[in-house]
């Protein structure tokens, strides 16, 4: 019997976890997609732990920090995580960038505990698992039918920066396992899945998902078709920097895209409710004003900022609220081919689910793709904010050419979302890439003083 054998589903032995805080209090704040490098982990307690199969737990832990700075006083912050945790006593050489180390006491005392996504055994068993609809304790595997799955694909830890972990699958499939928990359908299962019913051949459709009802509903990962040879837009627009190119062709041909994914998902999440601006200035001006609390160097910009979200309260509604990507960016869209294709629906995760899956305008995706056209140009000296002009003006007339309405002629509304957009990088920036800070704040600096 393996050391693991005692634990149930739902089950957390106090010791075994006892045994495993202090090692994981070191290593989850190391991590990428941790949300709380800013703030120190007061405490770290198991919501569920599964033994997945032999040698693999599966565990939700809830990281709890002692309170987020706020006007007025601090609030209270935590957030649920997602692991898997190989646990062997003489893991191999090769994992050594995984391990998060040697258990000192219980159950478990001796065996060295890692991160199991970088085993290959561990990535191959999880596949299997998601083959063949069925349960472990309170984790549910489902797939679609329709498709099968074939077995034996090598499996390959992505390791791009990102707020999820992704494992590639033989370059057929892509499982993105959820990092960051919240009770509910997460979106980037949902959305895909509505868009393909709709017919809409710009999203990849899922092909089986993880999820659990214990200690709360939600989507734990998703498995979609991989689309080998495709390159995404960032790396496609920073190599045309690189060489000289002119992208405006495919800015172009990206916002034709990004129309037909609106279209879609208008169609597949019927809302049609008027946008309500009012509600959203208050709320991209509260985001405003915490933003400057935690970051001062936002502070001097705040009068000027402030003038875009109060325009917006007084603009015409624009185009109707509807489901959208809700974190559209160069990273977030894949060309193959002449073809670009739309990914990750997940939305910004440091958002609630609820918002993440509500009606908003579709003009914050197209200030978020904007918004990355000059992230993009700003990469190396000198900086080429001609190069993204150009390209954001081609973007919003591909966008027009195809959705009948033209974003550039909602002056009042691309604005104030750019600047919400803004404000949050620059949140972002300050907590997890300083050296990236100076690149949203040359935009609040420009949004601040001359609104363009």
């Amino acid at each position: 019997m393996t050391k693991t054998a005692f634990l149930r589903p739902r089950s957390a032995p106090a010791e075994p976890m006892e045994s495993l805080t202090g090692l994981l209090r070191e290593w989850l704040p190391l991590q990428r997609w941790f949300a709380g490098k800013d703030r120190p982990v007061t405490d770290l307690g198991v919501l569920s732990m599964t033994e997945l199969f032999p040698g693999c737990l599966h565990l939700l832990v809830h990281a709890a920090h002692g309170g987020v700075p706020a006007p007025g006083g601090t609030v209270p912050a935590g957030d649920c995580y997602q692991l898997l945790l190989g646990v062997r006593e003489h893991p191999s050489p090769r994992l050594g960038k995984a391990l998060i180390g040697r258990v000192p006491t219980g159950l478990l005392a001796g065996m060295t505990v890692y991160d199991a996504l970088h085993d290959p055994r561990a990535a191959q068993l999880l596949l299997e698992r998601l083959r063949r609809p069925g349960t472990a304790g309170p984790l549910r595997f489902e797939c679609d039918g329709a498709q099968q799955v074939p077995a034996g694909l090598v499996p390959r830890l992505m390791t791009a920066e990102q707020s999820n972990s992704s494992l590639v699958y033989g370059d057929e499939y892509i499982l993105k396992v959820f990092r960051r928990i919240q009770p509910g359908v997460n979106p980037d299962l949902e959305v895909p899945g509505a868009l393909a019913r709709q017919g809409c051949h710009r999203v990849p459709a899922p092909v089986a998902w993880l999820g659990t009802t214990y200690p709360f509903k939600a989507t734990l990962g998703v498995l979609q078709p991989y689309l080998r040879n495709a390159s995404d837009g960032w790396t496609l627009a920073l190599d045309a920097l690189a060489s000289g190119d002119d992208f405006t062709a495919q800015a172009h041909a990206l916002g034709r895209a990004t129309a037909d994914v609106h279209l879609a998902l208008s169609s597949a999440f019927p809302i049609g409710a008027p946008g309500e601006n009012g509600r959203t200035a208050a709320a991209m001006t509260e985001r405003l004003t915490a933003a400057a609390h935690a970051v001062p160097a936002l502070q001097p910009f705040v009068p000027g900022l402030r003038t875009a979200f109060a325009a917006l309260a007084t603009c015409d509604a624009g185009p109707p609220a509807q489901r959208i990507h809700g974190d559209l960016h160069l990273g977030q869209v894949l060309r193959a081919g002449r073809e670009w294709f739309v990914i990750d629906f997940e939305g910004e995760p440091s958002r609630p689910l609820s918002e993440r899956r509500s009606a908003h305008s579709p003009v914050r995706d197209i200030a978020g793709m904007l918004r990355s056209f000059d992230y993009a140009a700003r990469q190396r000296r000198p900086w080429r904010p001609e190069w993204a002009r150009r390209c954001r003006e081609a973007y919003c007339a591909g966008y027009a050419a195809r959705a009948g309405w033209d974003p550039r002629k909602k002056h009042g509304l691309l604005r104030a979302y750019e600047t919400d957009r803004a404000v949050y990088e620059v949140l972002y920036e300050a907590r997890h890439r300083p050296d990236w800070l100076p690149v949203p704040m040359a935009a609040i600096e420009r949004l601040a003083v001359r609104g363009d």
